[in-house]
This record gives C-alpha cells, sequence and structure tokens, in this order.
C-alpha cells in the first residue's frame, strides 16, 4: 500500500490519507462510500454481569420463585422525599417481607436501609437483598459544582474522582445504586434540566459520562466503595420541543445516532468492561412513541445493538404516565407495553406489582418477559455483592467535611469557573486579578442576592448536602478582608421585583474601588421541572446591574446559575465577568481564590474553565449550538449587526434584529496566563488487514506569560464535502494541559474512522473520500488551521 508524502502549503499543511487506509478495507478501496465492516456485537460491556457462576445463581434462585415473587423484583417505590407526584404507600415493611419490592428509593441514611435490608434478608421467604436508589448528581454529602460546572472543567480525570467519593459517601449512607450520569445532550438553554449534563457536545459528554461511571463502580461492583451507576435519561430527553421539560422530543434517526445517543453508549461501554449497571427511561416521547415503551431504543439499540445486559428502571412514574401520552388504555397495558419494551423495574408507578400477575395469568402477557426482566435484576444484585454483604455500616459517627473532602470540592470548583471577559481598565492592566497594595487597602463591596446565601452554592440535586457546610463569597471573602475593606448590600431578591435595596447597594459600590456583583439563578429555579422562556438575569436582577453600573466603579460580575444567560449589555459594558455555576460546598473560597490569583497561603490560583455551551445572545435564538448544519444561504461575513437594508443582506439565513453568533462561543474561556500555538501539522499512519490508518495533528503550545496557567488545548473538524451535510465545525479532541511561565509542550491528537465517520443516508457509518479541515486552539473560534484529505 502507497504511503503518501505530507504536502506543504503556504499557511497550512495538508496529508493525504487513503480511505482504505482508514477504513481499513485494502480490498474494497474503491467503493464510492467505503466503510469498515459492521462491528461485532460488543456481548458484554460490563464484563462484571456475566459469567458461567453469575448465571448460574440468578437462575437458580429464579427457579424458585414465584409469580408474585417475580412480579415484586420489578417494583420501586420511594420511602423518602417524593421527586414528583407518587402513589402514596406507606406499608413498605410488611411489602419487603412479602417480597413485593426490589427496590426504594430517596432513603439518605444507613440505619433506614439496614431497617428495610434486615427485613428483607431475614423475614421474607427468599432472602433477596434490596437496592436503594438515590439521585447523587454531583456529589452526596460533599457537594461539588454542578455537573455543567464540571464539564466546564474538561477534565475528566477530576469528574472520576469527585464521582467516587460520591461512591463511597453514598455507600456508606446505604445507597448502593445512584441515578447518575446524566448523559443528555443539551442545545436549549430553555431546557432546566441542561444543569445536570455536560452541556451540548457529544465529545465533551461522552468523556464525562465514561469518567462518572469509572467514579462510581470502579472496577469491581462488589467493593464496599462502589456504587451501581444509572446512566439517563434513555434517550434523547435534551431536546424536547420549546425545551419545555417532560414535552416531546421529534428527529430523525440519523440526528439521534448522530449527535444524541453517542454519550450513552459511551456511558455503558466505556471500554474495558466496566460500563454502566442500569440505564434509565427518560419521560419524553421519541418520535411518536414514550421512551418508557420504545422497543426500538431499549431493545434494539440498547440490547441487540449495545449488548446491555444491565437492569433498565422507568423514570420516576413513568409507566402509568403511558395512559396520559395516549398509548395505552388502562394500567394494565400500561404495565405490559412498558416491560415488553424492555423497562424491568417500575418506579413509582405501582403498574408492574398490581397488574403483572393478572397479565401473565390470562396470557396476554408471557412468562418469559417477566423472567427476563427478573434476571437482569438479580444480576445486578449478585453483581454488586448485596447477597454476601447488604448492609451498610453503621458507626455512627456524623459527616464530617474534612479538609481533604474540602480540597478536592476547592479543585472542582476552581475548575469550574469560567472568566469570560477581563477587560483592561484606563491607565492600567486588566481588572482581574485583584492588586492587593499593602499600602492602600482595597475597599470591595459585594453586591447581589447571591452573595451570601449557602444553600445556592450548593445548586439543585444536592443529595445529602447540607447547606451550612458550604462558603459563600460574603463568608470567604470575610475571612480573607479586613472587616472595614468589605462593604456588603444584598440589593435585592434573586427573583424579586422591589427596588427597596437598591439605593443602598449603589451607595456601598460609591465608597468601594471595585465592585463584586452577584447575580444569576437561585439554584430552585433550576433542574427539573424548570424551564424558563426567558434567559436574562430573573427578576429585577439587570436594574440592579445597571444601576450599580452607573456609579462609575469597576464592576467584576459573578454569575451563578443552571444554564447560559442571555447577557448581552453585561458582556458590552461590565469589564470583567466569570461564569461560578453553582459551585459547591467550597464556592466562595475557589472564587475568591481566583479573583485574586492567589490563595490564603500565596499559592498561585488561577481560571481554567470552557464554556460546554455558547452563552446566546437572547432567547430567540434557541437552541443554540457550535455544531450547526450548513445552509444553502449561509451568513458568512456579512454584517449581522444591524437589520438588514439591501436583498444581499435580507436573504440570509440570519435573523433581521439580531445576531446568529453567541455572546460568547463553545470552548470560550480566559486565563490570567497567554498562550500561543504554532500552526498545526497533519501526518498520517497507514493501515493495514489488522490495524486502521490514522490521521495525527500536532501542535506546540506555550505560556507566553510570566504566570502559570492551564489551557485547554481543543481541535475541531468539519468535513468539507459529504453525502449527507456535515456541522460547520464539531468539537473532535481536548487536553488540558499545565504550563508554567514561558514553558512550551508539543501536543498531539489522533484521529481514526470513529472520530472522521457520520451516518450516511442509509444510516451506515462512513467516511467518505475528500478534505477535512482541523482547528486547533483555545476556543471554537481559532483560525488556527490546516487540513488532510481522505482520498478514494
Amino acid at each position: 500500500m502507497k504511503t503518501y508524502p505530507v504536502l506543504h502549503a503556504p499557511l497550512r499543511f495538508a496529508a493525504c490519507l487513503s480511505l482504505a487506509a482508514l477504513a481499513c478495507l485494502s480490498s474494497h478501496a474503491a467503493a464510492k462510500h467505503a466503510s469498515p465492516p459492521p462491528a461485532p456485537l460488543v456481548n458484554h460491556p460490563n464484563a462484571q454481569l456475566t459469567g458461567k457462576e453469575l448465571d448460574k445463581k440468578v437462575e437458580a434462585l429464579l427457579s424458585q420463585m414465584t409469580l408474585a415473587e417475580k412480579a415484586g423484583q420489578l417494583n420501586q417505590f420511594t420511602a423518602g422525599v417524593a421527586t414528583g407526584p407518587g402513589t402514596h404507600r406507606e406499608n413498605y415493611d410488611l411489602m419487603v417481607q412479602k417480597g413485593e419490592l426490589g427496590s426504594l428509593l430517596n432513603v439518605t441514611d444507613a440505619a433506614t436501609s439496614n431497617h428495610y435490608q434486615h427485613i428483607a434478608m431475614e423475614k421474607s421467604r427468599l432472602h433477596i437483598p434490596l437496592l436503594f436508589g438515590l439521585d447523587v448528581v454531583h456529589g452526596d454529602r460533599t457537594t461539588f459544582p454542578v455537573p455543567l460546572g464540571l464539564a466546564a472543567s474538561f477534565d475528566p480525570a477530576l469528574v472520576e474522582q469527585t464521582a467516587h467519593v460520591a461512591a463511597v459517601e453514598s455507600r456508606a449512607d446505604g445507597v448502593n445504586w445512584v441515578f447518575s450520569p446524566m448523559v443528555d445532550i443539551a442545545r436549549d438553554a430553555r431546557w432546566g434540566r441542561m444543569i445536570e449534563g455536560a452541556g451540548e457536545d457529544p465529545v465533551l459528554g461522552s468523556a464525562m459520562a465514561k469518567a462518572y461511571v469509572r467514579g462510581y463502580q470502579g472496577n469491581d461492583l462488589s467493593s464496599p466503595d462502589a456504587v451501581a451507576a444509572c446512566v439517563k435519561h434513555f434517550a434523547a430527553y435534551g431536546a424536547p420541543v420549546a425545551g419545555r421539560d417532560y414535552n416531546a422530543v421529534d428527529m430523525s434517526e440519523l440526528q439521534l445516532r448522530q449527535t444524541y445517543l453517542p454519550t450513552y453508549k459511551a456511558a455503558i461501554d466505556t471500554g474495558d468492561g466496566a460500563g454502566a449497571a442500569t440505564v434509565m427511561s427518560s419521560f419524553n416521547s421519541l418520535n411518536g412513541v414514550p421512551a418508557t415503551a420504545n422497543p426500538f431504543t431499549l431493545t434494539q439499540i440498547l440490547r441487540k445493538e449495545w449488548g446491555f445486559d444491565g437492569l433498565v428502571v422507568s423514570d420516576y412514574g413513568a409507566v402509568s404516565e403511558l395512559l396520559k401520552h395516549g398509548i395505552a388504555a388502562d394500567g394494565a397495558a400500561a404495565a405490559g407495553k412498558a416491560l415488553t419494551a424492555g423497562v424491568d423495574m417500575d418506579m413509582e408507578g405501582d403498574l408492574y406489582l398490581t397488574r403483572i400477575p393478572a397479565l401473565v395469568q390470562s396470557g396476554q402477557l408471557p412468562l418469559p418477559v417477566v423472567d427476563e426482566a427478573v434476571r437482569r435484576i438479580l444480576r445486578v444484585k449478585f453483581a454488586m455483592g448485596l447477597f454476601d454483604h447488604p448492609y451498610a455500616p453503621e458507626n455512627g459517627r456524623p459527616y464530617v467535611a474534612t479538609d481533604e473532602k474540602r480540597l478536592l470540592a476547592r479543585k472542582a470548583a476552581e475548575e469550574s469557573l469560567v472568566l469570560l471577559k477581563n477587560e483592561a481598565l484606563q491607565g492600567s492592566g486588566p481588572l482581574l486579578p485583584l492588586q492587593t497594595d499593602k499600602k492602600k487597602q482595597m475597599k470591595i463591596a459585594l453586591i447581589g442576592p447571591l452573595a451570601d446565601s449557602q444553600h445556592d452554592m450548593l445548586g439543585s440535586w444536592a443529595a445529602s448536602g447540607d447547606a451550612k457546610d458550604a462558603v459563600t463569597l460574603r463568608q470567604a471573602l470575610a475571612k480573607r478582608l479586613p472587616a472595614e475593606t468589605l462593604l456588603y448590600a444584598k440589593g435585592t431578591d434573586a427573583t424579586g421585583t422591589s427596588t427597596g435595596g437598591f439605593a443602598d447597594a449603589v451607595a456601598q459600590a460609591k465608597q468601594a474601588d471595585v465592585v463584586l456583583l452577584a447575580l444569576g439563578e437561585p439554584a430552585d429555579n433550576t433542574g427539573e421541572a424548570s424551564s424558563r422562556t426567558r434567559l436574562s438575569l430573573p427578576g429585577n436582577q439587570e436594574e440592579l446591574l445597571e444601576a450599580v453600573a452607573a456609579a462609575g466603579k469597576p464592576v467584576v460580575l459573578i454569575l451563578f446559575g443552571g444554564r447560559p444567560p442571555a447577557i448581552p449589555w453585561a458582556a458590552a459594558h461590565v469589564p470583567a465577568i466569570v461564569e461560578a455555576w453553582f459551585p459547591g460546598m467550597e464556592a466562595g473560597t475557589a472564587i475568591v481564590d481566583t479573583l485574586f490569583g492567589k490563595d490564603a497561603n500565596g499559592a498561585d490560583a488561577n481560571f481554567s474553565g470552557r464554556l460546554p455551551v455558547e452563552f446566546p445572545q437572547s432567547v430567540g435564538q434557541e437552541p443554540l449550538y457550535l455544531a450547526q448544519l450548513p445552509t444553502g444561504r449561509p451568513a458568512g461575513d456579512a454584517d449581522l449587526t444591524h437589520p438588514p437594508t439591501n436583498a444581499e443582506e435580507r436573504y440570509l439565513s440570519r435573523y433581521i434584529d439580531e445576531t446568529n453568533a453567541p455572546v460568547y462561543p463553545f470552548g470560550w474561556g480566559l486565563s490570567y496566563a497567554r498562550f500561543s500555538y504554532s500552526t498545526p501539522a497533519v501526518k498520517h499512519t497507514m493501515g493495514s488487514s489488522s490495524e486502521v490508518g490514522r490521521v495525527e495533528v500536532s501542535v506546540d503550545v506555550k505560556n507566553t506569560s510570566s504566570v502559570a496557567g492551564a489551557e485547554v488545548v481543543q481541535l475541531y473538524v468539519r468535513d468539507m464535502v459529504a453525502s449527507v451535510e456535515q456541522p460547520v465545525r464539531e468539537l473532535k479532541g481536548f487536553q488540558r494541559v499545565e504550563l508554567a511561565p514561558g514553558e512550551q509542550k508539543h501536543l498531539s491528537f489522533t484521529l481514526g474512522f470513529n472520530d472522521l465517520a457520520f451516518y450516511n443516508a442509509a444510516l451506515k457509518r462512513v467516511v467518505e473520500p475528500g478534505t477535512f479541515k482541523v482547528w486547533v486552539g483555545g476556543n471554537s473560534a481559532s483560525t488556527n488551521e490546516a487540513e488532510f484529505t481522505v482520498l478514494q
């Protein structure tokens, strides 16, 4: 096979790689749309859920079970705080004893979980242990940044660490099953549950999905510091019509497979035989079929194509909601459709328990369908070692937010913070980092409804986190600064309309040298059931911002929330802006350290987060995301900052009252350090019958400043000509790299078939011949480009 040389161009490098090499199909290189043979079915993405010994145990127990006991294993009820309308059942002691429960959720302490587990193991006929599930989304007792914030770190290793801490604490609380990670791709900021995932991009989302699963489960599900991960919400829950939670999803199968399925696949098949043990079906319908009764997603894709062996649980009450979806006339039909489609456990629906035995006895539901669902549940319980070690240790020691846990929470918070803007002030350098002058103490005015709210620092879905463990901005500044140099005014409530506090806020600002303005969404306005039609600052916070800015003092705007807000005025008028998301228990300390560029001990602190979602100009741009498809009338370089005045300006894919561009693009984030990039170099290796060809893109990155910093080096690709439209730019890789002042590092990215392939019109994964452009830089707007060609 001929090796093609690297071709040099004046401003870029180009390489030619044969399609046969890339696809490893030398005998079919002449095919117009050559692609590799279908990948062999991955029979067991989690090897811990398979094996002869495990199967033997499952079959032996299954053979002893009555139909009523089998139906009992398929049920989960809440024994704690409800997270939706429930069944109001309370007789759990008796139900567990009779074998009518397979799982309980929302139990948050070891004593209670052990109470029920003792009944299951000592008083039920077959002594089958219970699974205890909980929404542990960004930490259990130790609260880390919300997942959207953690995604901003672009640091999967860090996310894995936080998930492991959550697993250890959850297991100590008697929770052995966590409803996390949420891996839904979210491209519409109106949807409140964007906060729970990694944002808009499937490459970043897949990396984070794997990290969570590895952190929760480790390499051994039966380990006392491991919990079963539950991937949610399957499938495409993050794309509801109008951004409204629980709403329908309507998309092509091509879009589903290309963009929305990869993150779920990554979580259940992490590549090391330790994929997620469980999956949760979603509330939404997909192309007219509710996900809770969708055999295409639950059986065809999840089971047959991906080889998933674990259990599938419905979301809260979703089986009974099939009646309201209009696809089931009664509870029996709903139960039969959901179970047959592939939902093994009914969460808080009460239909499997009360309807399945009669359905089997009447011949409407085959017993093997029930048996298979029970097998999947028992398989997870055996793999977790619950039959041998069912109880959580009750040591009676209260939780303590130790220095070690706080240190990890602080690191996670610091890496999640995104410096959006840092403008130079007249006659001096950038506003941040804040300078400390020993001769003259700087006066800081801290203003805003989120400046001193411990509850809001934790964010939504804080599991067992306690607000008293959270450090606010006001607390951290008070610890760092002399009392006489810190001024404070709340200004308004987070969703308030009263201007009664404005005068005090403006007065405090006028006395200060610099203003820290803490604004954004309160925690209760994000997460589930928190869709919004406005993405501007809630209540009258925008008015407060403009009033304080008018005081004439430099302002640092610190934004809290679980979605990107629309802040065009602030972006144009405020000199420094920080996106803090909800940073968790170490919120205040992490923010203050980075604002000053030093922690309390004098160690360097710097911003390194990057945006996992684009920031809109207004809600009218939503859904807004980087990987847009091209159009026959692209706006291109047209000036979209004013209304169109002629045909050339008007008849483009544009708005007449707004630019197409975001305020801040995907991957955006500043640092106190400055980085330079060499022009990307491209080379390739040829494939053979046993080795797939690869394209290697390399670049030199240098810290040209006098301070240390972490750069997130991002690789973007565009397939320039294809049989199906390809996005104008897609993230294909990223590396987080620490660089000392003046340090330079050589980084390489490897692109193979899976990185360059797409689904064609026949829904086949292909790489077609043609030119590919690549960009390498610190955000998605990078112009540092190269190209290569895949030959016929």
